[in-house]
């Protein structure tokens, strides 16, 4: 039974997300993710001007004047989202009002409104350190409100973060072909390559696209002098003296050096990555990423 708070997030959610599809880019979503062919449609008779390529010759035959085939495009895809909940996903800092969990949510749950809103089929799971929920592909409302409710009630039992893991299980349930949105902040034990086999092998069998979700404060330390700080997936903790300039600067350089294999592994593995932060609005960030998809096309 869903509590009445859930069900009011879940509305919440729901119409805040809509405004987004409907208001934004569920243009974009549409020309960006075209269908996978194409299927016949009816006949017509033949215009100059027409390819001659597609003239039926059957019903030419049939009546004595020149037909042609006309073809509409296959536009029902399979796109699967997998969303990581690990616990560094619910890192807040003073310069973002919401979570990396919760803009990961969000996301996912326009993405899942925008592909409903296309009749495409879309599935979910939502994963730590292995898939702790799968949703298969459906499609229409109910599916829709499904992915919400579970988006925003599940509670995670695991903390870590376990990429590969995920990824080779994924290559062993998901349909043939698809478009894989993969919603992470890839803060994965190991870096970046710990999961570029894994990765390789999936996108053999589907698109992927990376959603990487950051905060400033994981890039940059502030000047605020001796703090505390706790890994939240391992429970360390450690004692850094940010009004240091070498800390400050190893903290930067580090954050960059992960950044910069991030960046090459996608490239490697020819996906397409999309970077969000919890210091702005996100929607544009994917309407960006929509268009530029559309004219390389």
């Amino acid at each position: 039974m869903l509590t009445q708070e859930l069900m009011r997030e879940v509305r919440r959610l729901q119409v805040r997300t809509k405004r987004r599809v409907e208001g934004l880019f569920a243009g974009e979503y549409h020309t960006a993710f075209k269908g996978r062919g194409i299927e016949f449609a009816d006949v017509r008779e033949y215009e100059p001007g027409d390819d001659v390529r597609t003239i039926d010759w059957n019903v030419t035959a049939r009546t004595g004047k020149p037909f042609i085939k006309r073809f509409v495009e296959e536009r029902e895809l399979t796109v699967f989202l997998a969303v990581d909940l690990s616990a560094s996903e619910s890192f807040l800092s003073a310069d973002g009002p919401r979570t990396k969990r919760r803009i990961a949510i969000e996301t996912a749950a326009v993405l899942a409104l925008s592909a409903s809103a296309n009749h495409d089929r879309v599935g979910l799971c939502i994963f730590t350190e292995d898939i702790e929920l799968y949703v298969p592909p459906g499609k229409g409302r109910g599916n829709s409100l499904r992915l919400l409710r579970e988006l925003l009630s599940f509670e995670p039992k695991a903390r870590g973060t376990n990429i590969d893991r995920v990824l080779l299980r994924l290559g062993h349930v998901l349909p043939r072909r698809g478009t894989l949105f993969l919603i992470s902040d890839f803060l994965a034990p190991g870096g970046p390559s710990s999961f570029e086999t894994s990765l390789r092998l999936l996108s053999r069998k589907q698109e992927v696209i990376a959603i990487q979700i950051t905060d400033p404060r994981e890039r940059e330390l502030p000047n605020v002098g001796l703090v505390e700080v706790v890994d939240p997936e391992t429970g360390d903790h450690r004692l850094l003296d940010t009004a240091s300039k070498r800390v400050r600067l190893q903290y930067g350089a580090a954050s960059a050096k992960r950044d910069s294999e991030l960046a090459r592994l996608f490239g490697r593995t020819e996906t397409d990555r999309v970077v969000l932060s919890t210091a702005r609005p996100f929607v544009q960030d994917l309407v960006r990423y929509f268009q530029m998809r559309e004219r390389r096309r």
